[in-house]
């Protein structure tokens, strides 16, 4: 079967990860994950590849670019299992980029029925919380849900110019 030791078939490592074999393919295409051929050209994962696999599918699920998990993954070592250190730089690295995701899946969450800031689409609210559309002088789109740099930020924090009431 010319396996070596600690390593795995395409069909192990999809049984094992819960990644169809095609998606697995598709990983090795992107440089996400890396396998060597046997003489009978059949790929062969090493066992680390299985946290790689998994990285990829939480990164996926919340979202994250794939050439974002790449550039990650590139972080990791070609020749050595990774350690423990290793993963807590990758997330270390990822800490500012998923405490803006939560932020903003806050707001949709807490924000969104209300006003979503841009002073069109908030309803009957909008001529309160937003008079004769005074929100527009700060720039294009959700004004109270991002910052001047499109960063996302609490409806709360936009009242400090006098551009706006109390958002209650």
């Amino acid at each position: 079967m010319d396996i070596e030791p600690g390593e795995l078939t395409v069909g192990q490592l999809s049984e094992r990860s819960g990644v169809a074999v095609s998606a697995l393919h598709f990983y090795e295409r992107q440089n996400l994950i890396v396998s060597r051929r046997t003489s009978g050209n059949q790929r062969r994962y090493k066992r680390d590849t299985l946290r790689r696999v998994a990285l990829i599918r939480i990164a996926q699920r919340v979202g994250i670019p794939l050439a974002e998990v790449a550039a990650i993954l590139a972080l990791l070592p070609d020749n050595r299992t990774p350690t423990r250190q290793d993963w807590e730089h990758i997330s270390e690295c990822w800490q500012a980029e998923l405490d803006r995701r939560i932020l903003q899946l806050e707001q949709l969450r807490d924000d969104f029925k209300d006003c979503v800031g841009c002073g069109c689409l908030s309803l009957d609210r909008c001529s309160l919380a937003n008079p004769y559309d005074v929100l527009a002088s700060n720039g294009p789109g959700p004004r109270r849900l991002v910052d001047e740099k499109g960063n996302p930020r609490h409806p709360e924090a936009s009242c400090a110019s006098n551009t706006c009431e109390a958002t209650a």
